[in-house]
């Protein structure tokens, strides 16, 4: 299949093994119930598979609705995702599944959500310290927070479960820029979406996230203070502010930077895009 012939919302890319693995929310159950997540296989980002099921629920899995955001991460020599579920009687969360390649199948690793189980909460994204700590970053949702926050824990060796409280790092409405979004719930708020955590080469961390902004869905940046988790996240010049978002870069096979979000930000419309990037030393630019 091409691109443009793949319906997916929260593209992620991981490169393995001399080929490109994209995984996503599915865009046609994204709202109501799910019951997976599907992976596409490319050599050179042009040609993928036909979708592949990496996780399905047999049925004894907790979660029926919203299946979103799956992100693999190789650690320690297994593949671990990163998604998030809700059912009627649970708070939306991010929980993980683990298996042994990245085309799965993927099981259920933690116990239930690694996100605080009374918080509505999304996207958990993968970050592991300069001394290998390993982290979780992820949104405390709008919509029960009011102003959207991007927090981040601390998880065991094992990747299995929280391993202390949650830490805000930033708030939505700290990008001067956000609009205010009005929920059926009657709450109104920032939004934040989708985090993803990057190095750049003079070793400034970057936290991608989303939100929205005149132009619609936009791909916003923030920068931590001293390098670190525990650094003060300021914003800086947002990637892509033209109804794209919840973005992650990748680097290619041949070595370039790519930036992937999904654009549109409308149902059944949405694609996963490529823009090339560049490491401008503490700060990316698209090219």
């Amino acid at each position: 299949m091409k691109r443009t012939d793949i319906n997916i919302r929260d593209p992620y890319v991981l490169v393995h093994d001399g080929k490109y693995y994209l995984y996503g929310t599915r865009g046609a159950t994204c709202w109501g119930p799910a019951t997976g997540f599907d992976v596409y296989v490319s050599e050179d980002m042009e040609n993928w598979s036909d979708p592949i099921v990496c996780f399905e629920n047999d049925g004894t899995f907790w979660a029926d609705r919203n299946y979103w955001a799956p992100e693999v991460h190789v650690y320690q020599g297994k593949f671990y995702m990163f998604a998030s579920f809700k059912n009627p009687d649970v708070r939306r969360g991010t929980a993980i599944l683990k298996a042994d390649t990245p085309l799965g199948p993927f099981v259920p690793h933690s116990d239930g959500c690694i996100t605080p189980p009374d918080w509505e909460c999304l996207d958990g994204t993968f970050y592991v310290s300069k001394t290998g700590t390993p982290y979780m970053v992820f949104c405390h949702e709008w919509v029960q927070a009011g102003d959207g926050e991007v927090c981040a824990v601390q998880l065991t060796a094992d990747l299995s479960a929280p391993a202390g409280e949650p830490k805000l790092l930033f708030h939505a409405s700290d990008a001067a820029w956000c609009q205010v979004k009005h929920h059926s719930s009657g709450v109104s708020g920032c939004v934040t979406d989708g985090p993803f955590m990057w190095r750049t080469s003079d070793g400034s961390l970057l936290c991608l996230w989303a939100s929205f902004s005149e132009g619609g869905y936009t791909e916003a940046v923030a920068r931590s203070s001293n390098g670190e988790i525990d650094g003060v996240f300021t914003q800086i010049d947002p990637l892509f502010m033209d109804d794209g978002g919840h973005g992650m870069i990748f680097r290619a096979l041949d070595g370039q930077l790519y930036l992937t979000l999904h654009s549109p930000n409308a149902h059944l419309e949405e694609r996963p895009f490529f823009h090339r990037v560049k490491d401008a030393g503490d700060h990316l630019v698209r090219e």
